[in-house]
């Protein structure tokens, strides 16, 4: 079975500044595939930094999906021929949103909006409101989410019922993957960011993991920027199976668990 090299740039984003982070992502991008990378994560808000005091700071770096950073990375993607994954403040609408663009080298692929929004995050964006898509590209089917959808076990459970083999997700803080890993059998890569912001220090907690929850690649206690990588063989988040008699798709029984979905159902019945 093939395997795809994976890659997560822990960056330092230039709060306020697009054109710089543009280059700083561009640079990032461009040392993961001459290192051999297929799949390269970006941290979240990776195009504009994270610390906003008001609507309007969000407002004064935000793109559309045809902007300048998202069209960027296309470009990136089709020259290096690898799918790029990153965080961007978005504008749509009228509304800004916490976004997350896939692109390969056929383009924009698909833009995800996040749905859990963390903390001030709920004073600037508009929180999303559609699933996470999984996007079937040429290296396995590849989700999108955001840092604190993480959170959220139901919202992991989606993509990869629709056949995610690996879930991108581009972080500002350490994310807890093991369990949504182990659980749902599939890749996980979290990218989060580095340095310090508005007094705000990063944890600098990147990781990528197996569909056995095992941490691949880890970035924790790095010092700085820094790119981590793991050999994955996607085809191994298809089989779901945990032993002889056992399937984590196959034996769920979702109609024990619909108070989950529903706070208003007692439970069975």
């Amino acid at each position: 079975m093939d395997m795809t090299m994976v890659a997560c740039c822990q960056l330092a984003p230039v709060f306020g500044d697009p054109a710089a982070n543009r280059e700083l992502a561009a640079a990032a991008v461009t040392g993961a595939a001459d290192r051999g990378a297929s799949v390269v994560v970006l941290p979240e808000l990776v195009s504009s930094g994270y610390v906003f005091r008001s609507r309007a700071e969000a407002a004064a770096s935000a793109e559309a999906a045809d902007g300048p950073t998202v069209t960027g990375w296309a470009r990136l993607a089709a020259e290096h021929q690898i799918v790029i994954v990153g965080g961007f403040c978005e504008t749509a609408g009228g509304e800004l949103y916490n976004s997350a663009a896939l692109v390969d080298s056929g383009g924009l692929r698909c833009v995800y909006r996040k749905a859990h929004l963390w903390d001030e995050e709920s004073l600037w964006f508009t929180p999303g409101s559609a699933a996470p898509p999984v996007v079937a590209t040429r290296l396995g089917r590849i989700a999108v989410m955001i840092c604190y959808d993480l959170e959220f076990p139901e919202w992991v459970r989606l993509p990869a019922l629709d056949g995610a083999q690996l879930l991108c997700a581009p972080t500002n803080w350490p994310a807890f993957l093991q369990a949504d890993a182990a659980v749902n059998r599939m890749f996980i890569a979290a990218c989060d960011r580095t340095g310090a912001e508005r007094g705000v220090d990063w944890v600098a907690g990147s990781v990528i993991v197996d569909p056995d929850g095992w941490p691949l690649a880890e970035a924790t206690g790095a010092d700085g920027p820094v790119t981590i990588t793991a050999e994955c063989q996607l085809d191994l988040a298809l089989d779901k199976a945990t032993g002889p008699r056992n399937d984590v798709h196959a034996d769920r029984r979702p109609g024990l668990y619909r108070r989950v979905a529903d706070p208003g159902n007692s439970g069975p019945g």
